[in-house]
This record gives structure tokens, C-alpha cells and sequence, in this order.
């Protein structure tokens, strides 16, 4: 993770060079766009409202149940333990990513309203790609947790200790907010000639790229570059991951044995293919055959859908949620017991009387 660090810190202070070089060229290609208007769903006006009421009610579901899974953790000892972690930094990321995109979609449907500043509709894009791939990393380091788990069991608590979980934890939030600093700053020098209409309902980069006009190749490379970097090698990480986990698997020699191993795993399993899923049919489309519609659709399942699936699936496949879920509900039924029953409340904690 460290040589990950360093190899970006140098990478951006040669691609920093570059872009003195480019600005040194002239003033002129500053862009004069000082605002965007995002489309949206406006190309279906008539079922505006019915989206307006299925984003906002996505949204809230979404917010309030990875709350809900925070707070579980936080509460329960029995959720300490470093799956439960990395669950808990994912949460954060399923609910920073809903409020950076779906916040713009709800006001431009609630309102009328679509305008978008460039400094936000930058920030929004920055922030955007920033959780994608701190996304990317936490999965990578929740499949690692999963091998240890089943592939060196004995040796789990001693691997995956608390100092290793905060590690891995934190680099994939450095590495993946400090690698978009670059692409952020080479989007907002961008000369937008081509109107300030994003067919969207958010600041993605295809859409915004479309309004640009000039030369954006260095823009292309650093985004390969870093595309591949912070998607193609977690990727790599998780699959080498589950080769190893499935190899185990298999050499079980009951079949109780064997389901019980794979249902620890199941359930990340279950998240990873719909993530990777809905973002592979997106962006490693043929140009060809780009359709917005299309576009808008799969990224609603990414911003919106999968963000209020994830809770639900960790904790509808999982026991030790369940319990700790059983419990709170269970403490809060007797508070409420109490409360209107007060004197066999009393009654009951006074074995004397």
C-alpha cells in the first residue's frame, strides 16, 4: 500500500509538470461555462413524478439502513470484529456516494430546478469517482478477510488484527482520494464550447466530455492509467482471493462443512457481482452502442439501488446481524413494557417485594 502511495505521489508531481506546461500555452482555453444544466429524466416528462417519488424513497431506504448497520456495529460486541469493519467503512462509502449523486437528481425533481455550478459540478464528479474507487479497495480488502478467514483460520485474529484492518481501511480511502486530486483538477481546466447541457443527472465524466472541445488526450491517459490502477489491480487482488477461497472450499470434506464456509463469503460474493456488474456494462460498453438512457438507468442501479441492497443483504444473510437487530428490538419492547407497565416493572427488579 505504501509503494501505491509513493507511486502516485510521484506520478502526480510529473503529471503536475505537464499541466504547467499546457496552461504556459496561453489563458484562453479557460473555460467560460460557469454553470451546467443537468437533463435528467427530462426526456420522460410525464413519469417525472413517479421517479421523483421511487429516487426519494430509494434514497431514504438507502441512508437509513446503512445508519441502521452502523449503529448495530457500534453497539453490539459481538460486531467487532474486522468483516463487520470494513462492512461499516462501506456503509459510509454506499451513503457518501447516494448523497454526492441522488442530491441533485431530488432537488432538479422536487424543484424544477437543474442548474449546477462548475466548481460544484466538479466536486460532484471528484467525489464521485473518489468512493468508486475507495469501493473497489474495500472489497479487495474484504475478500482478502475472507481468505485468511477460511484458507488460515487459526492465524486470522493474529493476520487480520486491529492494526491491520485500520491499515487497509485507510489506505483505500487515502489511495483512492488522493489519486483523484489530478483528474479533478485536469476536469475543471476543460473548455466546454459545445453548450452546457449535461445529459444526466449527475456530473459523469462521459456526458461532461461530450460538451468539451480541444484535446483532451492527457485528460484520456490519466484516466486509463488510473482506471487501472484502481479497478483492474482490486480486481485482480479479489479474484486471486476467491480462487483461493473456492480451492479451500472444495477440499472439504463434508458437504455441511463446505456450505458453511461458502455462506461466510456469500454474501460479499452476492454485492461484488452486482457492483462490478452494473459498472463493467457501463463503462467497457463499445462507444457504438452508448445510449444516455441506458446510461442513466445503470447508473441509478450504482448510486441508488445497490447502496440500499447492500445492508440488506449483509444483514438478511448474516446471523450475528440478525441477533444484534433481534436484540435492539427485543431491549426497546421491554423499555415501551415498562414504561406502560410501571408497577410490574418494579415488581420484577425487587425480588423482595
Amino acid at each position: 500500500m505504501m509503494l501505491f502511495l509513493l507511486h502516485y505521489f510521484c506520478f502526480f508531481l510529473f503529471k503536475f509538470q505537464q499541466i504547467k506546461n499546457i496552461e504556459s500555452i496561453g489563458k484562453e482555453n479557460k473555460t467560460s461555462v460557469t454553470e451546467f444544466i443537468l437533463m435528467g429524466f427530462s426526456d420522460h416528462p410525464h413519469l417525472q413524478l413517479l421517479i421523483s417519488g421511487i429516487v426519494f424513497l430509494i434514497f431514504l431506504i438507502s441512508v437509513l439502513g446503512n445508519f441502521m448497520f452502523l449503529m448495530l456495529v457500534c453497539a453490539d460486541p459481538h460486531l467487532q470484529k474486522p468483516m463487520y469493519f470494513f462492512l461499516s467503512n462501506l456503509s459510509f462509502v454506499d451513503i457518501g456516494n447516494s448523497s454526492v449523486t441522488l442530491s441533485t437528481l431530488l432537488h432538479s425533481l422536487m424543484t424544477g430546478e437543474s442548474l449546477i455550478s462548475f466548481t460544484l459540478c466538479v466536486a460532484q464528479f471528484y467525489f464521485f469517482v473518489s468512493f468508486i474507487a475507495t469501493e473497489f479497495f474495500l472489497l479487495s480488502a474484504m475478500a482478502y478477510d475472507r481468505y485468511v478467514a477460511i484458507c488460515d483460520p487459526l492465524r486470522y485474529t493474529l493476520i487480520m488484527n486491529r492494526r491491520a484492518c485500520v491499515l487497509l481501511a485507510s489506505m483505500s480511502w487515502i489511495i483512492a482520494f488522493l489519486s483523484m486530486v489530478l483528474l479533478g483538477f485536469l476536469i475543471s481546466q476543460v473548455n466546454f464550447c459545445k453548450g452546457n447541457v449535461i445529459n444526466h443527472f449527475f456530473c459523469d465524466f462521459t456526458a461532461l466530455m461530450k460538451l468539451s472541445c480541444g484535446d483532451v488526450f492527457y485528460i484520456e491517459v490519466v484516466l486509463f492509467t488510473e482506471g487501472v490502477t484502481l479497478t483492474i489491480i482490486p480486481s485482480i487482488l479479489t479474484l486471486i482471493s476467491y480462487i483461493f477461497i473456492i480451492s479451500s472450499i472444495l477440499k472439504i470434506r463434508s458437504a455441511k462443512g463446505r456450505r458453511k464456509a461458502f455462506s461466510t463469503c456469500s454474501s460479499h460474493l452476492t454485492v461484488i457481482c452486482l457492483f462490478y456488474g452494473t459498472l463493467f456494462c457501463i463503462y467497457l460498453r463499445p462507444s457504438s452502442t452508448y445510449s444516455p438512457g441506458q446510461i442513466k438507468l445503470f447508473s441509478l442501479l450504482y448510486t441508488a439501488l445497490i447502496p440500499m441492497l447492500n445492508p440488506m443483504i449483509y444483514s438478511l444473510r448474516n446471523q450475528d446481524v440478525k441477533k444484534a437487530l433481534t436484540k435492539v428490538i427485543g431491549m426497546n419492547h421491554i423499555k415501551d413494557a415498562s414504561c406502560h407497565f410501571p408497577v410490574m416493572y418494579v415488581v420484577r427488579n425487587n425480588p423482595s417485594l
